[in-house]
């Protein structure tokens, strides 16, 4: 261990540590995984990512055992960026905006979301409207290669319609940049006589022979993570061809991410909510059917328990902020501490948001949806602007890290954290959900929260992972589930991607065809298997039962 920390040390600019607080902080994500990383370098740029990579590569064709994974935040949730070999940590060194322009911006990976937003609001006051939920913790490394979307997703997509260039570190070392190619750009690349010149051949070639199959097997709901995106590299109507949008959600299995740039939109500064508190699901279809023609910019929910464990856990939640902040927003849920004493509380919080340059047109937008809704005889409330409906947001966005920081001997283990069905299908889908989960309610409690405007739900259930029969049941329900999903036409990720957990589920989604493809562009890319292996390519269900934490 010591002799590859001191050869790696040799090579890179950067800091190399084996020290035991170092591996052991960075064997965990907020996944049920922990594998311990053997080194973990922080590499200064991307000359030192090439050096880093160069090693691997060659020290694998020596027959050394050895691969090297990427990590910005650590805030994933599939186990992507753990790793028991080389383990490169971007947030240290690269965390550089390099630029902030009209309509993009260029940044390096391990620059955390909440500092990008920022440097981007004050310039133009623009916006990446995909980020995650996870907004204050995440870094850019993750939302690029999660492919991450989130609360806005509804309106302005995922991370994918933002990709416009990458630069990466491929298998051999070679620095290169991903981009859009018009036909005879591609042809130009494909001469090259190197590994670069060898994907752009390879890969090219598997895209159009295969075309047909790749189009057939696209998931067709709106947000979806499993699996490369092979169908969004060839735009045939425009006859281009662009690698970085497959290495968008890849999680660091084809290449190195070390800059990208990403187009901005402009944020559209008034906000205007429909609340509605939902008691009967049966009607929750006809619901997300009605308030869709009117556009909103997101359309969330969270369920009863999420609800009861916001009230129950206010204090630590308010903590966080400041004072007055703090003050105004306790305040403002003592009708929510009514309902909790009295019983009332909904099945389903539903949040619909609406944003317009003018606050006459939000809030004109949110009355529309609410008179949309008149007859169905829901209880609903308008919140006028982004003040009033901040309590919403803030249970919304913190119930993980609520369930996560605050009940002690269980651990929140998200395995069926972010499927997506076509909301046609909940009338349907929705009981046959409920029946599998009541099958394990006296092993688990568990929160549902979502974008159910997409059909994106994120289930996070509360488990003791040191009880053996309870980490089976991981193994059991997520099969169950997933087969649920993939009957209604979903997909197993909308946005958390597959890393260790979902990996071994990708044949139940796509079939044994598009997996061989999957496969094919894995060595295409990797032909050594150097980067992140197990992911995306090669997860078993014996290295998720293996590598399941087995202590809290």
């Amino acid at each position: 261990m010591e002799d590859l920390k001191e050869r790696i040390a040799s090579t890179v600019k950067g800091d190399v540590m084996n020290d035991t607080d170092t591996l052991t902080k960075m064997s965990r994500d907020t996944s049920v995984f922990t594998l311990m990383p053997k080194v973990v370098v922080y590499p200064k740029d991307a000359a030192d990512v090439s050096a880093l990579v160069k090693f691997v590569a060659d020290a694998k064709g020596a027959g050394e055992d050895i691969s090297v994974t990427a990590r910005s935040a650590g805030t994933d949730m599939s186990g992507g960026p753990l790793t028991k070999s080389v383990l490169a940590v971007f947030t240290k060194y690269m965390n550089h905006i390099v630029e902030v322009g009209d309509g993009y911006a260029v940044t390096e990976p391990g620059v955390f979301y909440r500092d990008f937003e920022k440097a981007t609001l004050a310039k133009g006051d623009q916006i990446l409207p995909s980020y995650p939920a996870s907004r204050e913790l995440a870094a850019m490394g993750g939302l690029l290669n999660n492919n991450s979307g989130g609360e806005r997703t509804l309106e302005y997509g995922k991370t994918e319609r933002y990709v416009e260039e990458v630069d990466v570190v491929l298998a051999d070392g070679t620095m290169t940049t991903f981009k859009e190619l018009g036909p005879s750009e591609l042809e130009e690349k494909k001469k090259l006589n190197t590994l670069e010149g060898d994907i752009y051949r390879k890969m090219s070639t598997l895209i159009i022979d295969n075309r047909e199959t790749i189009e057939a097997a696209k998931p067709k709901v709106s947000k979806n993570s499993a699996g490369y995106a092979l169908w969004n590299v060839f735009d045939v109507e425009r006859g281009t061809f662009n690698l970085a949008k497959l290495i968008c959600g890849a999680q660091g299995t084809l290449a190195l991410t070390t800059k990208m740039k990403l187009k901005l939109v402009k944020n559209q500064p008034h906000r205007s909510m429909l609340v509605i508190f939902l008691k009967d699901l049966s009607v929750l279809p006809e619901i997300v059917k009605r308030v869709l023609p009117f556009n909103p910019e997101s359309f969330e929910s969270y369920d009863d328990q999420t609800f009861k464990l916001a009230v129950k856990f206010m204090p630590q939640m308010l903590s966080q902020m400041g004072f007055g902040r703090a003050a105004r927003l306790g305040l403002s849920f003592i009708p929510e501490m009514f309902m909790v004493a009295q019983g009332g509380v909904p099945n389903l919080v539903l949040m619909a948001e609406f944003s317009e340059d003018t606050h006459a047109e939000a809030l004109a937008m949110a009355h529309k949806a609410q008179d949309a809704l008149k007859d169905m005889k829901l209880q609903t409330s308008i919140k006028k602007d982004e003040r009033s409906a901040e309590k919403y947001w803030v249970v919304r966005r913190e119930s993980f890290a609520l369930l996560r920081k605050n009940v002690h001997g269980l651990y929140a283990a998200p395995f069926i954290d972010d499927f997506v069905v076509p909301p046609s299908t909940y009338p349907q889908f929705l009981p046959e959900l409920n029946a599998l989960l009541d099958l394990y309610k006296d092993k688990f409690i568990y929160t549902i929260a979502g974008h159910i405007g997409n059909g994106n739900f994120h289930i996070i259930p509360l488990m003791d992972l040191t009880k053996p029969d309870v980490r089976q049941i991981i193994l059991d329900l997520a099969p169950q589930v997933y087969e649920l999903v993939i009957k209604y036409g979903g997909s197993t990720t909308g946005e958390h991607n597959d890393g260790i957990i979902r990996t071994p589920y990708l044949p139940l989604m796509f079939g044994t065809r598009m997996v061989e493809l999957f496969r094919e562009t894995k060595k295409v890319f990797d032909p050594n298997g150097i980067f992140n292996p197990g992911k995306k390519v090669g997860g078993t269900f014996e290295a998720i039962k293996a590598d399941m934490i087995t202590h809290i």
